[in-house]
């Protein structure tokens, strides 16, 4: 099936310009209802993501750790993650993506309420591998199924689910921005896990009766047996892998040290900082909103290849200006520019390979993710934030040279 979606899609996409007749065809009832409910499960882990990192100042002041301390224990998320995510290909290869993704949609809003509860930087890391495994775990499987349904629809609406994502973050952390100041770390988290329970109760209910979409009908007979994965296969996989973990870096950095910088460099006010990540996260989503149309017009490379370049200049601006709005213009300039790389380069890599290939990518791309706020905060403690952020800037180029050398 994977085999049949990934030789599909390449055969679709550069004919996209040429014809509309596959995009504008009516979508099966099943699929537009699997549409949905995987969509609110993306919204749903930007969500409750976004509402875990907008409470990490508060939570670095109730565990009293330093840059380095706290950089240390949200290693604990990475850890976790990328564990979690080689497994949780093969779990879905022999369970299912849709009850894996249930599984983990469990698992993760009960683990958002374990941070508030620890009293030090040791065990602030330790509840972070338990949230950590939950996050990579669902990411991998929603993303999976996410695959299916693009090679069954045969269009590049990859970007869209992701764009759920963005504005589940964006939600997440305006919400988060409006009631730091008069809610408690520990009620906000908890209040985060009831929602994600209750929301994960009607989706999942919804996507465990949906079975994973067939190949396209006209699929030819000899694509649709899995293939063996060669070398080169394996070498492109990597390549989207390491295209995402440029972008992806860029996103956990804003995420976890965006409201830090502007509080503490700039002097912006607690409730003005959180929203730093909401600027990013509706850039973001505006972005990938188009994300599907702009795919169709100009392909994958200009997109690659742009949106680096973009992320690269904004993220500048955003680190180095000397005012809290030039700065929240470059986090909206970055958000613009990253939205688009991260999904194209993990469907590629699905379309390639199937689960593996989206656990390979993921696993990197939200390696990059994860391993970004830590390495900003050791980055932060030999120079400082302003600088260390820079390096997102350096990584967003890299992804957009990659794309280009590799685009035939």
């Amino acid at each position: 099936m994977y085999a049949a979606g990934a030789h599909l899609y390449s055969d679709f996409v550069p004919l996209l310009n040429k014809t509309t007749s596959a995009a504008s065809r009516a979508t099966p009832p099943a699929l537009v209802r699997l549409r949905v409910a995987l969509t609110v499960f993306f919204a749903l882990d930007g969500f409750i993501f976004a509402g875990w990192v907008v409470r990490i100042p508060a939570i670095k002041e109730q565990t009293g750790a330093s840059a380095s301390d706290l950089g240390l224990a949200l290693l604990g998320v990475s850890a976790g993650a990328v564990i979690t995510m080689t497994l949780t290909g093969r779990l879905c290869r022999r369970f299912g993506s849709h009850p894996v993704t249930v599984a983990c949609g469990v698992l993760m809003p009960l683990s958002i309420a374990l941070p508030p509860l620890t009293h030090s930087a040791l065990s602030l890391g330790l509840v972070l591998l338990v949230f950590g495994a939950a996050y990579g775990g669902i990411n991998v499987a929603m993303n999976s199924a996410a695959v299916d349904l693009v090679a069954a629809m045969r269009r590049p609406i990859m970007p869209s689910f992701h764009a759920a994502f963005s504005l589940g973050g964006m939600v997440g952390a305006g919400l988060g921005g409006l009631i730091a100041g008069s809610l408690s770390p520990t009620r906000h988290l908890l209040g985060l896990t009831v929602i994600g329970l209750i929301v994960t109760a009607v989706a999942g209910r919804a996507l465990l009766r949906l079975d994973p979409p067939a190949p396209p009908s006209d699929a030819h007979r000899e694509d649709s047996a899995p293939r063996r994965l060669d070398s080169r296969t394996r070498g492109l996989v990597i390549v989207f892998g390491l295209i995402a973990l440029c972008t992806a870096f860029g996103e956990g950095a804003l995420a976890d040290w965006g409201a830090l910088h502007l509080e503490q460099d700039l002097n912006a006010h607690p409730g003005l900082a959180a929203a730093g990540y909401s600027c990013f996260a509706l850039a973001m989503t505006i972005g990938r909103l188009s994300g599907t149309t702009l795919l169709e017009r100009l392909g994958q490379t200009p997109i690659l290849v742009a949106g680096g370049t973009l992320a690269a200049a904004g993220m500048l601006l955003g680190a180095l200006a000397p005012s809290v709005w030039l700065a929240l213009l470059g986090f909206a300039i970055t958000g613009l520019g990253l939205a688009n790389i991260f999904p194209v380069a993990v469907e590629r890599a699905g379309a390639l390979a199937g689960p593996s290939g989206v656990a390979t990518a993921s696993t990197l791309g939200y390696g990059g993710m994860l391993l970004g706020p830590p390495a900003i905060g050791f980055m932060a403690d030999w120079f400082t934030l302003p600088t260390a952020l820079t390096s997102v800037a350096v990584l967003a180029g890299l992804a957009a040279l990659i794309g280009y050398t590799t685009r035939r």
